[in-house]
């Protein structure tokens, strides 16, 4: 019995033995963590770029083309702080009740849009060739954005949102209205730039 517990301590001590280490010169690196980076594998390159200083926002969209889109008013300009005080428009359509944002975002790319800070429902696709984000906000019905990456460090905002209907626009069609108005924007930018 004591011959048997002396060979267990044997084999236990024997697996405990002392490995001689690795110096840091011959042991290799640790592999670089994953890239996780979503601009790098969603955002399709630009095919050039369309800088937007020195646009008029209400001059983006021609006469025709907010007839076409069903708004009619007159367009109306300001300042939008929370894009940095991007330029912005707004032209609300009487009939359709419904209302369309051009904002010119100056201080930052389109590529916000898919950082986790944002907190929103995205998709990104293309309109002209320029990465196209269409943006949904958690627990904003009412309205749907699409960002598109015109140069660097600049994006286009298209909102587009129900403006007081007395019976609630699904955001699905206010999200083909934002991209119906995004894609007329985007053809007139690059007929002016």
């Amino acid at each position: 019995m004591r011959t048997t517990a002396l060979f267990i301590v044997a084999v236990a001590l024997a697996g405990c033995t002392a490995v001689p280490e690795q110096s840091s010169l011959t042991t290799p690196p640790p592999p670089p963590p994953p890239t996780t980076s979503v601009s790098a594998m969603d955002f399709p390159q630009r095919p050039r770029a369309v800088p937007l200083d020195g646009v008029d926002p209400c001059a983006v969209l021609t006469a025709d083309q907010r007839i076409a889109l069903s708004l009619d008013n007159p367009p109306s300009a300001y300042v939008e702080p929370s894009f940095g005080g991007a330029k912005a428009c707004t032209i609300r359509g009487t009939k359709s009740g419904n209302v369309a944002r051009i904002a010119l975002v100056l201080v930052s790319g389109a590529d916000v849009w898919l950082s986790e800070n944002a907190q929103v429902d995205y998709t990104v696709s293309s309109i002209e060739g320029f990465a196209a984000i269409t943006v949904r906000t958690p627990d904003v019905h009412d309205a749907c954005n699409v960002e598109i990456d015109v140069a660097e460090g600049q994006f286009l905002d298209v909102m587009f949102r129900d403006g007081g209907n007395s019976t609630a626009v699904q955001q699905d069609h206010l999200c083909l209205g934002a991209q119906r108005v995004a894609e007329a924007a985007m053809a007139s930018l690059l007929q002016k730039r």
